[in-house]
């Protein structure tokens, strides 16, 4: 394990995903200062997580085509820009473009991060559990952030959300000689991955499997994480500080178990992790969904963070042995699925919430978590070599010449 390069790409993925964290953030204070409703910023949810999870496929073909690392500043870059341009921005059309640029710079991130990232840990669970937990890390500072900084400046003060990708480009533009002293190498490309796990084919059965199941995943997850606040202020009467708690719970909650999935995978093999954390999160989110307190809810946050998180790192690494001679097609398909695709639902989630209110939405988000349970209780394990020096060849003993007449 390359721990200098995996900490590094880890620092990064707290930057990327704190922006994609911001934006359910945000929600409350759009509410407030534009007076949009349930259905506007369910759209704005949409923006940044449905247009995400479009895309972030198309980036990990072009990276499994080229090695383009360029990609990773670039992505939290554009995510900074356009989270701060919506901020300052005073029109719905335009502050819903700017939550979507940020969101195609998200998607851009991930899936060249990503193979860095597993070439640097190899086979650990681990290794791919601590460079996953940058970005739960992220997304946990990312409402404490927003509180502090819009909470007192208002919207107009959100260009101070860009600094840490400021901080973390500049980072990134002097990092080279001191990853190159530490042995650093990029990501294996395609062809030399598709050599060294040749006879292997890609299982796109078993990969739609997975997808399936990590579709069922994100629906929950981002439509939580965009309505927990809400949910704890005006159907449980809490106040907004305890809202942000909230949601900052759940978020370091889910860091928690990231970190105990890539353990359990290392130790019990990656299917432990997965059908742990479904068969788990699904009480967890009912106790939400049922809540008669404000502190109940919260702590079935806290535990729906954790249970989630737990098949997080082990489905990274199961979808590209799924994938072998695609690795940033199945890192960008799980990724942009598993943290994007539950936005492409946000629209008519948030109409039945203005309809029937947040609780209803949490009792259908409970049967959609047992659908994913389903789907994961299906799943195979698939382990493959990771890419590895050509060996050299051994040499083949003379055979004995016969004793001359």
């Amino acid at each position: 394990m390359k721990r200098g390069q995996l900490a590094f790409l880890t620092g990064t993925h707290v930057v990327n995903d704190m922006y994609q964290g911001a934006v359910p953030a945000m929600l409350p204070f759009l509410m407030a200062e534009r007076h949009y409703s349930y259905t506007a910023v369910s759209g704005i949810a949409l923006a940044a997580s449905g247009l995400s999870s479009v895309v972030q496929p198309l980036f990990g073909l072009l990276v499994d085509r080229r090695h383009r690392g360029w990609l990773i500043p670039v992505g939290f870059l554009t995510a900074a820009g356009g989270l701060t341009c919506a901020g300052l921005a005073d029109n719905y059309l335009i502050t819903w473009l700017c939550v979507a640029l940020a969101g195609i710079g998200i998607a851009a991130y991930h899936p060249p991060a990503t193979n860095q990232a597993r070439a640097a840990g190899g086979q650990s669970q681990r290794a791919m559990s601590l460079f996953s937990v940058g970005g739960t890390l992220g997304a946990s500072l990312a409402p404490a952030l927003v509180t502090l900084v819009v909470g007192s400046f208002g919207l107009t003060g959100s260009w101070l959300l860009a600094i840490p990708a400021l901080v973390a480009a500049t980072l990134w533009a002097a990092q080279g000689p001191w990853l190159r002293r530490r042995g650093h190498t990029p990501a294996a490309p395609p062809a030399v991955r598709g050599a060294v796990v040749s006879g292997h084919r890609d299982d796109w059965r078993a990969f739609g499997r997975l997808a399936a199941a990590t579709v069922g995943w994100s629906v929950p997850y981002v439509t939580v994480t965009s309505m927990l606040a809400l949910h704890i202020q005006r159907d449980l009467h809490a106040s907004a500080g305890l809202g942000a708690t909230a949601l900052t719970l759940l978020t370091l909650a889910g860091a928690v178990g990231t970190l105990l999935g890539g353990w359990l995978g290392d130790r019990y093999g990656r299917l432990a992790p997965i059908r742990a954390g479904y068969l788990l999160a699904v009480p967890a989110l009912a106790t939400v969904a049922f809540a008669p307190s404000a502190s109940v809810a919260v702590a079935g946050a806290v535990l729906f963070g954790l249970t989630m998180f737990l098949p997080f790192a082990p489905q990274v690494t199961l979808a590209q042995d799924y994938l072998p001679t695609r690795p940033g097609t199945a890192s960008g398909l799980t990724l942009g699925l598993a943290m994007s695709v539950g936005g492409l639902a946000a629209p008519a989630l948030g109409r039945l919430a203005d309809a029937c209110g947040l609780r209803t939405v949490f009792v259908l988000l409970v049967g959609v978590l047992l659908v994913a349970l389903t789907c994961a209780l299906r799943l195979r394990d698939r382990l493959l070599p990771v890419p590895t020096a050509t060996p050299e060849p051994v040499p083949l003993p003379e055979p004995a010449r016969k004793p001359a007449s």
